[in-house]
Parts: structure tokens; sequence; C-alpha cells
């Protein structure tokens, strides 16, 4: 990643340039480290409440089923 410094008036780094290219792929790695988290977050909630997950397909059809409903 090639970064451009601008500097304050002692020489402090008080911002940078990135390319177009470095800027998106630091963008989409933040967005795929803030997945991340909100994975190990759900799954930590998940483990503390003592519920199990269940596959997407079966939570589908217990909600069409009327066996969950919101709350």
């Amino acid at each position: 990643m090639d970064a451009r410094y601008v500097v304050d008036k002692n020489g402090e780094r008080v911002e940078v340039i990135l390319t177009i290219e470095d800027f998106e792929r630091l963008l989409e790695e933040l967005e795929e480290l803030d997945d991340i988290r909100a994975y190990d977050e759900a799954k930590l909630e998940i483990e503390r409440e003592g519920d199990e997950a269940i596959p997407l397909q079966q939570a589908m059809r217990e909600i069409k089923e009327g066996k969950v409903t919101g709350g």
C-alpha cells in the first residue's frame, strides 16, 4: 500500500493520502472484519442464552408453519 502523508507545521502526520484502489481494498477489509465481529457476537449470545443454532432452512420452515413468532 503506497500512502502519502500530510504533516502539520510541527512535522506530525495528520492525514493520509491513498490511491482509490488502496482505499477501496481497506474498506472491503473493514467490512469483512465487521462481519466477523457480528458473527462472533451472535455466537456468544447464543452460547450465553443456552440456545442452539438451527439451519436457515429449518428456521424458515418453522416460521412459515407458524411455530415461531417475532418477539
